[in-house]
């Protein structure tokens, strides 16, 4: 492909951006306005699971990684036209790797210097661990040898999930926050405070990542396909594949979930496959409709998000946000009625972000990592 860049890519980050830029609450705050059973579940999805099953927001992450996948084949190719070395290509992957992890460091608190409570498992680290071990994957083996690793990988997690359990918590569920080896493991390696059970567990450990890493993978055998020649596979038939290899995820889903339940703190083998899922669809969505049919214009909302997400994701870490909305938008929300007055809030603040992201965008300011 002559175009580098996907416009859809950047669309889909953005979109999903979206959800945790302050979506999600202005969702809540509009089903709150007619309380009912389809508003009650729309709203439901706003948040996470528990332990054992799957909302919309349990896929904002795992797309996320996901589309982290899809364009390192584009930036592979790139690397590689330049005349770049192996070494440095490696290079650039581990260093990728290394400052995600301490961006997630700081977005945990580093700065404050209290490292006692410092939290070294997040967001940031495990994008930054899964992307690099799927990056290591493929510049090293080809489609067939790639797609036989994940399975080995979702199977021998799955049967570990199941079968192996917390030894210093006998007689415990495996599939328990309690008892499960995934605790087990970062309660033994994992430096810092983890998060869950009484600093017994962490959604973002260590061994968890591994299935992590088919992820990513999956993001990039569709980013793969995406840069065949038209000469190959046309747009059309492109997004048919993704689709298709999303009906066969879906099937795998629920073939498996009774063996393995799907599991977002777990990224159990069978969440894999149900957001893997989920990704392809929405790929292969935003994939025909910007790229195939060139329908862009109303793109540029998502976009500029997408292509700051990491940005706004440190930003309201670091800045106030609300403190601007009030200033800008209480005015104004104190027109509407009282019930009405959350959304107006909600809706303000995803304004005021939208447009801290924008001024970026127009003074072609990206943090790439």
């Amino acid at each position: 492909m002559k175009n580098q860049r996907l416009m859809s890519l950047d669309a889909l980050r953005g979109f999903d951006m979206f959800f945790i830029m302050g979506l999600s609450g202005l969702v809540v705050s509009i089903c709150n306005l007619w309380p009912g059973t389809v508003s009650d579940e729309i709203a439901r999805q706003m948040s996470h699971v528990q332990w054992d099953g799957l909302t919309h927001h349990d896929t904002i992450f795992p797309l996320f990684l996901f589309l982290a996948g899809v364009s390192f084949p584009f930036s592979y190719a790139n690397q590689i036209s330049k005349g770049m070395t192996r070494a440095q290509i490696y290079a650039k992957i581990f260093r990728r790797a290394a400052m995600l992890i301490f961006l997630g460091l700081i977005y945990n608190g580093l700065l404050n210097f209290n490292f006692e409570t410092l939290r070294c498992a997040s967001v940031l680290a495990r994008i930054g661990i899964a992307w690099m071990g799927a990056a290591l994957l493929f510049i090293n083996f080809g489609v067939k040898t790639r797609a036989a690793i994940c399975a080995f990988i979702l199977i021998g997690y799955g049967l570990l999930s199941v079968f192996v359990g917390a030894p210093d918590v006998p007689n415990a569920d495996p599939l328990s926050q309690e008892g499960c080896l995934v605790g087990y493991i970062d309660r033994l390696f994992l430096p810092g405070r983890l998060i869950y059970n009484d600093g017994r567990f962490d959604p973002e450990g260590l061994f968890s990542a591994v299935p992590a890493v088919v992820t990513a993978m999956l993001g990039m055998f569709t980013g793969e396909l995406i840069r065949q020649p038209k000469e190959r596979f046309s747009g059309q038939k492109k997004t048919l594949m993704m689709l298709g290899g999303a009906v066969a995820l879906i099937l795998i889903t629920f073939l498996a979930k009774g063996f393995v339940p799907v599991n977002k703190m777990l990224w159990s083998s069978t969440f894999v496959t149900a957001v893997g899922a989920y990704s392809l669809i929405m790929m292969a969505i935003f994939y025909y409709i910007v790229d195939v049919r060139g329908w862009q214009k109303w793109t540029l909302v998502f976009r500029v998000v997408g292509m700051n997400s990491i940005t706004i994701y440190l930003a309201q870490r670091m800045i106030n946000f609300s403190t601007t909305n009030k200033f800008l938008f209480s005015g104004v929300a104190g027109l509407f009625p009282e019930n009405m007055e959350k959304v107006m809030t909600n809706l303000g603040y995803i304004v005021v972000c939208w447009l801290f992201l924008y001024f970026l965008y127009r003074k072609n300011t990206f943090l790439k990592v």
